[in-house]
């Protein structure tokens, strides 16, 4: 509606059509090319006037243009096993939307879960992990899916900042607790600048490739990441996990090949010891300050 692909800006109606059929040949062409494509986001933030990329649909607007246009054209086109997912934007207004998709029969059919960032802190405020809990236990039939997060304003003096593996240890941690299927991250690998980025919105990754020198930096935020992904396999079930100490974080998983993986996050600056209690049998073991740790059995 504003004649630019930047700065927000709305879809207008009569090209819902042409724009659901630009999914299709989107998928089309990266299968060509031997991509499987997994799902589509409808849009990214939908709520947020970008410098880069964005348009901003309403609830009822997402929710329309998904029943009426997007949802026929991708079964029409044999693409009835693509994951469509809804809201990709912060916890804030997730259960809001939630409600204006999912409350739709003709629109919820088509739905495989919604997405959502962890950004909403931008107000002053923090995370706002009971927002998942309530679209959880409200939809239990959808998934919810972390479909972006990463820590802005890169500075490469930072590198070493043990703040940025515990935003993620955090945000996993009670993400999952309140709900949340899986977490894919924004960016594996950025360069020197926190880059490339065409509009100068360079940020951290787990992983820095510097240009000049062809070496990898490797911030904590991959290992933090590495404690949920190296042992929590796909198709694992998530199971109480009780944490008796303020400071400690936990969650845990049943693996389909039987065994358990507890993760374990000290956010203090004090070494806390626990027992690992499982039906009566206890093993004690430490988690040193500003730790993560994950235990298998």
């Amino acid at each position: 509606s504003n004649n630019d692909m930047l700065r927000g800006g709305k879809l207008k109606p009569d090209y819902y059509d042409s724009w659901a059929n630009y999914y299709v040949k989107f998928i089309q062409a990266y299968e060509k090319e031997g991509v499987p494509v997994w799902g589509i986001s409808i849009q990214n933030e939908p709520m947020a006037t970008q410098k880069w990329e964005s348009c901003i649909y309403t609830a009822e607007e997402e929710r329309d243009f998904l029943k009426n246009h997007l949802g026929p054209v991708m079964h029409k086109s044999g693409f009835k096993d693509k994951k469509i997912i809804v809201w990709d934007h912060n916890r804030d207004l997730m259960y809001q939307r939630a409600q204006t998709y999912f409350k739709d029969p003709e629109a919820a059919k088509y739905i495989w879960g919604i997405g959502f960032h962890w950004y909403e802190d931008w107000s002053g405020g923090t995370p706002m992990y009971d927002n998942i809990r309530r679209v959880q236990e409200a939809f239990p039939d959808k998934n919810i899916f972390f479909t972006e997060g990463c820590a802005e304003s890169f500075d490469s003096t930072r590198y070493n900042a043990w703040v940025l593996g515990e935003e993620y240890g955090r945000s996993m941690i009670n993400d999952f607790n309140n709900g949340m299927t899986g977490f894919t991250d924004w960016n594996i690998i950025l360069d020197e600048t926190g880059g490339p980025n065409h509009v100068q919105n360079f940020c951290f990754a787990p992983v820095h490739g510097d240009t000049r020198t062809g070496s990898l930096i490797y911030t904590n935020a991959y290992y933090y990441i590495g404690h949920f992904s190296k042992f929590i396999q796909p198709g694992a079930k998530r199971i109480i996990s009780a944490a008796s100490r303020s400071q400690l974080l936990t969650t845990a998983f049943k693996n389909p090949d039987g065994t358990t993986v507890v993760i374990v996050m000290n956010q203090s600056n004090k070494p806390t010891e626990y027992y690992l209690w499982v039906n009566g049998k206890a093993a004690k073991t430490m988690a040193l300050p500003h730790s993560i740790n994950t235990l298998v059995y």
